[in-house]
């Protein structure tokens, strides 16, 4: 296959030592009389066999992988027991290419594994496989075990039982509910032939070839076709990611909205980046949905549009500076303000020391003026190098661009990589120390981080105080179908530590003035109704505005099938009270998949 394929696919279900379940070893291979395909599954999501040899185990080739680092080959039991929890079909895993082909009858001798795709560190489910097969091809030609459906009416509505405390929450050895849980039930069909049909996709195609799609058309649907994430118990358990056996090239480069129109069908697999996933023999036919990029309305001349943009590691050496300038001045009507969030050093990953991002940003501000946009000015502060994360050399920050003609910045001099930018009271009025400055730089909630970038903008004679930021990510969190539920959430750590320091920062500007315009602004990394947007908020000081927005539409990225926020725009309460606040989710990136960033900006309107 591909290298662009095969390097995604080799993470994926990699056999390893060190991510094998331990297991009771039976010394004594079983037979064929009395092991079949259900009784190595059996009931639990571990196999009763791990660790055991065991002899011709009989049955149908369904798929066979032969690229990447997982090569071997899926069989399936034509005659079932009557245990709707135990699954048919394993994976038998090759190492290197695998000599059978779909339809051949075989039988396999080797060792029952339980293999966790990542690593136990991860905390995924495991993978039931015989590994170190023998393998005898019995017959070929023969008829493929029918295709289980998974549809609407056969996935529960609860997505998965909570996990045995005695076992540090992991639900592994509880028996499996297929009828009342949506994991018990993907995970009753492991490894076997299953269909979908007529299906909606709600991620759309990624650069490793695989999209997502929706078994239940209607669940917590947005009015662009995905389906929204609205909390941590309404997971949408239609969601089903698919990859395909076929070539690359063959795979549909779909849409938010569109459609895999008849049937899918091919083996369920489980893997580290998304859980279960239907692995395509055959592919339904693409038919498109016609979503557009969206476009927002143009502030009146005594509105202030406030923007938040993650470009996605620009760096002078990108392509797409034509694409995110023609996307501020066309679909974000040229916002008067913008928090760019992930912008890169100027020479981008080269680690040698460069952390200016002056060509950066200047040869997006004028691929800005070339689409027709105004001629922005921009401020930002320099990290100390390799301090902030992110891409290593990279240098991420946040800068504000500003159009001069609309807003001017009030410069003050003391801001850099490491001095905090404090607050004064002049005149009443709160004032900051620096300007730009950077938010508490020396607190070790910003290890590895990139610290807020604060700064002061006068539009028609009004303060706003403007900080941007660039929460840490999610990365280290367990997955919506790790073995454990719920899934820990460790990033969560960092996040609420430096939301705290956010908060108590805006805290001392309304303290200094009460009626101060604030927005905290940027890539938050959470969810609007998460524990980091609470603590954001605090008692008051802030209001994430996208909560002015039908639950339908709050969505700024799209991930593994969930609509999510994770770009937010939090205002102070003399904003909220104006009573003509604007905010639009402006969705032009997360939707599709020929993105130029893979998070949708946000753009505020309000009459300071």
């Amino acid at each position: 296959m591909p290298s662009k394929r095969t390097a995604r696919i080799g993470a994926l279900t990699v056999a390893a030592v060190c991510s094998t379940i331990s297991a009771v070893v039976l010394t004594t291979p079983a037979h064929a009389d009395t092991v079949h395909i259900h009784d190595i599954q059996g009931t639990t999501r571990t196999s009763p066999l791990a660790g055991a040899k065991v002899t011709d185990v009989s049955g149908i080739v369904t798929g066979v992988r032969t690229y990447g680092s997982s090569k071997g080959f899926w069989l399936q039991d034509p005659t079932p027991d009557a245990d709707p929890a135990t699954s048919e079909g394993v994976f038998v895993f090759t190492s290197s290419a695998p000599k059978v082909a779909v339809g051949d009858a075989v039988t396999v001798a080797g060792t029952v594994s339980e293999f966790v795709p990542g690593g136990v560190s991860t905390g995924n489910q495991s993978v039931t496989e015989i590994t170190k097969p023998t393998v005898t091809v019995v017959s070929s030609g023969n008829a493929v075990p029918a295709a289980t459906v998974v549809d609407a009416r056969s996935v529960p509505d609860v997505y998965a039982p909570a996990g045995d405390t005695a076992a540090s929450g992991s639900v592994n050895g509880l028996t499996l509910e297929p009828t009342k849980y949506a994991l018990d039930r993907y995970e009753s069909l492991e490894g076997m032939n299953v269909q979908v049909t007529d299906t909606r996709v709600v991620t759309a195609t990624d650069p490793y070839t695989e999209l997502w799609v929706t078994v239940k058309p209607r669940e917590n649907a947005t009015h662009r076709g995905g389906s929204v994430y609205g909390s941590y118990t309404s997971q949408n358990t239609g969601r089903l990611q698919i990859q395909s056996l076929g070539a690359t090239a063959d795979f549909p480069a779909a849409n938010v909205g569109d459609k895999l129109a008849g049937t899918t069908a091919g083996p369920l697999d489980y893997n580290q980046f998304g859980g279960y996933t239907l692995v395509a023999n055959q592919l339904g036919t693409l038919q498109k949905g016609g979503l557009e990029r969206e476009t927002t309305h143009r502030q009146a001349r005594g509105e202030l549009a406030v923007a938040t943009y993650n470009v996605e590691n620009l760096d002078p050496g990108d392509a797409t500076f034509e694409a995110h300038a023609s996307a501020i001045v066309n679909n974000l009507k040229s916002p008067d303000i913008v928090s760019l969030e992930e912008i890169q050093d100027d020479n981008g990953a080269t680690d040698d020391g460069t952390v200016s991002a002056a060509r950066t940003v200047q040869k997006l501000i004028a691929a800005i003026s070339a689409a027709g946009g105004p001629a922005y000015d921009w401020r930002s502060v320099d990290p100390v190098n390799d301090q902030d994360g992110g891409e290593p050399g990279g240098n991420i920050r946040q800068v504000f661009l500003f159009n001069p003609e609309r807003v001017s910045f009030t410069d003050r001099a003391g801001g850099d990589s490491t001095t905090a930018v404090g607050v004064t009271k002049v005149r009443g009025k709160a004032q900051l120390t620096a300007s730009p400055g950077r938010v508490d730089p020396a607190n070790e909630a910003w290890k590895s981080s990139r610290k807020p970038l604060a700064g002061e903008f006068v539009f028609r004679g009004h303060t706003v105080f403007v900080i941007a930021n660039h929460l840490n990510s999610k990365g280290g969190d367990q997955g919506l179908t790790s073995q454990y539920q719920p899934p820990a959430r460790s990033s969560e750590v960092q996040r609420h530590a430096q939301a705290t320091a956010v908060n108590a920062f805006v805290d001392e500007i309304l303290k200094a003035q009460k009626n101060a315009d604030v927005i905290a602004l940027g890539d938050i990394n959470d969810f609007e109704f998460s524990d980091t947007a609470k603590i954001l908020e605090g008692d008051g000081e802030l209001w994430s505005a996208i909560k002015s927005l039908p639950k339908s539409e709050r969505y700024t990225y799209d991930y593994q099938g969930n609509a999510q926020v994770l770009d937010q725009i939090l205002v102070s309460p003399s904003i909220r009270r104006g009573c003509d606040l604007e905010y639009d989710s402006v969705h032009i990136n997360s939707e599709f998949s020929d993105q130029i960033s893979d998070h949708d900006p946000q753009v505020l309107r309000f009459r300071p």
